[in-house]
């Protein structure tokens, strides 16, 4: 079966979040700060797991710019420059689909590491 392939993105400037609607009915919702912080970029994700490098301070960073990447992915381009991941449609649906668990996996990687959001202090 094909991965499934956005049908509508819309992103909302005050509330900076990314809508992402699929041809197989699902939608999400994800904040451009959770999109930041597991943008798929080696910047981000090193080129292997063990260079991974913790994003922090991205909780006010707004997407600038989405740009689509031939019929299978959009580059999002951040405020705070980044601008490097590409966002495959599987990627995309797979961050929707896994929102709360990466999330919680990145609170808990951030508190590991001795660092705290300024929105939850």
């Amino acid at each position: 079966m094909p991965a499934p392939k956005p049908n509508n993105i819309t992103y909302h400037q005050k509330s900076r979040m990314l809508e992402i609607g699929f041809d197989e009915g699902s939608t999400f919702e994800m904040s451009a700060e959770y999109l930041r912080v597991h943008s798929p970029s080696a910047e981000v994700q090193g080129h292997s797991p063990d260079q991974a490098v913790l994003q922090t301070g991205k909780e006010n960073v707004k997407i600038e710019a989405i740009e689509p990447v031939g019929n299978y992915a959009i580059l999002l381009r951040f405020s705070d420059d980044h601008d490097t991941g590409i966002y495959a449609w599987d990627t995309l649906y797979d961050l929707g689909k896994n929102q709360a668990k990466y999330w919680k996996d990145y609170i808990i990687r951030l508190r590991d590491a001795g660092q705290v959001r300024k929105l939850d202090a």
